[in-house]
């Protein structure tokens, strides 16, 4: 399936941020043509340069999607280019996921050679509305949806403005305002069933910020309710795991033994998080809050009754 114009133009973006930001000094215009005229995914004709003009519509793009300061350091020899504020794109997740993402595909597109030895996972639906919502996003535009919940036999059509998107478990969602409701409501990407740019302009929320409103939850779901302590007991085993991968941003490890290890978290207990604590099995034990661990009981006794039939 052919890629759409502006799909092709957001992976020139990220390739242009790219090459800047992982050189290890400012880089010349000569190196980024030189770069740009052996990308042949990119770049299939091999042109030798990116013209002047198309080279500062991009870069004046990648300043306004990521918010990046993109510098010109004059010289004798001529300009050469960084980024100012790199230090901003490592601490925003997203911006980091995107931008190594499109990076490491253009890469591989590049490497036919060993593509068969390179596995990913694949995201439903990413590359064919994530564009759509981005470009929504920069231009504060309305989009027209057409969505079909899980739950739902028939789609829905309804106009949402775009707050955020987070990918989550192989899953991109967008965070959005719906016409006529007065909460912000999260939508799978692989549940929609076309998007499209309106004309219609909206405004982004002042008090509205992206990692704080997912700041104390694990997952996607129940971002609006209030985060509470929560304490698990594991085993060594899986104590490395959580150690090498935390499960959100407030884990803390308070105890710690030759078989067992007790962390704490301050989170909601959402679907999600519980849903994961449950993939470890016996080797983890809720044990706080009370409510929790009752939930947890209950659950493994269904379990134990469902395995103990003949």
């Amino acid at each position: 399936m052919p890629k759409s114009p502006s799909y092709n133009l957001f992976r020139c973006y990220i390739w242009l941020i790219n090459t800047i930001g992982s050189a290890t000094r400012p880089i010349s215009r000569e190196e980024i043509d030189r770069k740009w005229a052996h990308n042949i995914s990119l770049n299939p004709d091999g042109e030798n340069c990116i013209p002047e003009r198309t080279f500062h519509h991009w870069r004046h793009a990648c300043e306004e999607l990521f918010q990046v300061n993109i510098v010109c350091q004059r010289s004798r020899s001529g300009g050469s280019y960084y980024i100012e504020n790199a230090t901003d794109i490592k601490e925003n997740s997203l911006r980091q996921w995107l931008i190594s993402t499109f990076a490491v595909n253009d890469l591989i597109s590049e490497a036919q050679h060993i593509k068969n030895q390179i596995l990913f996972e694949e995201i439903p639906s990413g590359q064919r509305f994530l564009t759509t919502i981005i470009e929504a996003l920069c231009d504060k535009k309305v989009l027209a949806m057409q969505y079909r919940a899980f739950y739902q036999k028939e789609p829905f059509t309804t106009m949402i403005s775009p707050l955020c998107v987070k990918v989550f478990k192989q899953r991109w969602y967008v965070l959005a305002l719906r016409e006529g409701l007065d909460k912000p409501r999260i939508y799978g990407l692989d549940r929609i069933h076309s998007l499209e740019i309106t004309d219609n302009t909206y405004e982004m929320p002042k008090d509205f910020d992206a990692a704080d409103y997912f700041a104390s939850i694990y997952g996607i779901s129940d971002a609006t309710k209030e985060p509470e302590p929560v304490e698990l007991r594991v085993s060594a085993k899986t104590a490395d795991y959580l150690r090498s991968l935390p499960l959100h941003t407030s884990q803390r490890e308070i105890e710690r033994t030759d078989t067992h290890s007790v962390f704490r978290f301050f989170v909601v207990p959402s679907f999600e998080f519980k849903q994961e604590l449950l993939t470890h099995g016996a080797n983890l034990e809720v044990l706080s809050p009370a409510w929790l661990r009752k939930e947890f009981a209950d659950e493994a006794a269904k379990i134990s009754k469902l395995y103990s039939k003949k």
